[in-house]
């Protein structure tokens, strides 16, 4: 291995955005244009981005093209994210461009995964709206690299674990898609349906006041907040609460399998089904069991409104679900006998779904294994 200087062997190139005023600039599909959500959605190759630039725009505004099999990466706010050009694209300001400068022999797949294995936080400077690397910072980043035939290897291994990886993902998502469908065979338009609010009694949390610390220290309650709702069972939480907290706030015990609804926040419209016992803050609404519902039934007719619920908020922003909205769900009402048997199935189904995951966790470990093992 050889040690170089980023900037040694790339040419670091920004991309820039041109301006959004003028519309010949925008609109077309003449050239495909970078940004850092495109990356979030990108596997290792960058098939498809939201927007493009006119040929106009590429020849008024003289932004570079980023040649194709180049690696970018976003190093500004969501520092990291990398992916790979399969053709000539051009980016915003915010993606950075490592274009080879041929001084030794790279393959932009290893690249690739050199870049996804650093912890680029280490290098960043804590602007405004978050953390940003410089061009000069990541010009002065040493690397070691491999020589190629040991890349082609090293790409190779990692692109096999990577498969796996995905295979088992799709696996997963696979079998939700057959729950769903299956829900949908079992009782979409063939039963009453009824509001929510009319046959499920509703509630949420409360946050003790932080200034208290013996409402939180050496806590035992459970207390489960809206970012820990993850649309699936509930075993664990991470934060307790005191019986001191929970007297004097709005935090109150709700039984397990009570179905719950983040109502705002990141996680907003995602529901899960508890299995302890807990408190939660204000911004779970919970969903209290009756025995009219099964609450994996219930909790699969929920989730489907997830996009109803959430074009109900008014305003712009993240969207905030109240109660209210929440109360006026269009549920189905079927008879628990067939609750009960899309209940079995789903449990059927789950116990492969951990078999899945179990393979996944396995698959993610070596992968982060021979990343260590070749990156550090």
């Amino acid at each position: 291995m050889r040690e170089y200087r980023l900037g040694e062997i790339f040419n670091l190139q920004m991309g820039k955005t041109p301006s959004r005023n003028n519309l010949s600039y925008w609109g077309s599909k003449d050239n495909q244009w970078i940004s850092i959500a495109d990356l979030s959605k990108s596997g290792k190759y960058i098939e498809e981005t939201k927007e493009y630039l006119s040929d106009r725009a590429v020849e008024e505004s003289g932004i570079s093209v980023i040649p194709a099999n180049t690696v970018v990466m976003s190093f500004k706010l969501s520092i990291g994210k990398t992916a790979i050009t399969p053709k000539s694209m051009y980016s915003n300001e915010a993606i950075m461009a490592f274009c080879d400068k041929k001084v030794t022999e790279l393959l932009p797949d290893y690249i690739y995964y050199m870049f996804l294995r650093r912890k680029w936080e280490s290098g960043t400077n804590k602007a405004v709206m978050g953390n940003t690397l410089n061009k000069s910072t990541l010009s002065n980043i040493k690397v070691k690299i491999h020589k190629i035939d040991k890349q082609r290897e090293i790409v190779k291994i990692l692109d096999c674990a990577s498969q796996i990886i995905d295979d088992r993902e799709k696996q997963l998502h696979e079998l939700d898609a057959l729950v769903k469908a299956r829900f949908v065979e079992m009782f979409e338009g063939k039963y009453e349906i009824v509001k929510l609010g009319d046959v499920i009694k509703t509630t949420s949390g409360g946050t003790p006041a932080k200034a208290h610390s013996e409402y939180y220290e050496n806590g035992t309650i459970p207390w489960l907040t809206s970012g820990e709702i993850n649309a699936g069972v509930i075993t664990t939480v991470k934060n307790f609460i005191t019986e001191e907290g929970m007297k004097n706030s709005s935090a109150k015990m709700i039984p397990e399998n009570s179905v719950v609804i983040a109502m705002y926040g990141a996680t907003a419209g995602v529901t899960g089904i508890t299995r302890i016992n807990t408190t939660t803050n204000q911004a779970v609404c919970c969903l209290l069991p009756n025995g009219m519902f099964v609450p994996e039934f219930l909790y699969y007719a929920v989730s489907s409104k997830k996009d109803w619920m959430i074009s109900q908020c008014q305003g712009g922003g993240q969207p905030n679900i109240s109660q209210g909205i929440i109360k006026k769900i269009d549920l189905i009402n079927p008879p628990l006998s067939l609750q009960n048997e899309f209940a079995t199935f789903v449990s059927q189904v789950d116990k492969s779904k951990v078999a899945v995951q179990k393979a996944l966790d396995e698959a993610q470990t070596l992968f982060d294994s021979l990343m260590q093992e070749y990156f550090g």
